[in-house]
């Protein structure tokens, strides 16, 4: 069974520009290697990430210290 039906066509995620999901693209979903290697640095440096609250009965360092027994000599 051939079909006929033309290739779907998704935006970049990163830049917008048109890009035809199939294997003559081969960067797909991103347009080019650029895009997404830009994606995947904003990924790594955490721009992705989903802000939330810490869990109850962690408090947070406002001091540079890490937590722990204030009375150790270091």
């Amino acid at each position: 069974m051939q079909t006929d039906a033309k290739p779907r066509k998704v935006r970049c995620p990163k830049c917008g520009t048109p890009v035809e999901m199939s294997a003559s693209s081969p960067f797909r979903p991103f347009c080019s290697e650029r895009c997404r290697i830009l994606d995947l640095g904003a990924w790594a440096e955490g721009s992705y990430a989903i802000p939330t609250d810490p869990p109850d009965g962690e408090l947070e360092q406002t001091d540079g210290e890490p937590p722990g027994d204030d009375d150790a000599e270091h």
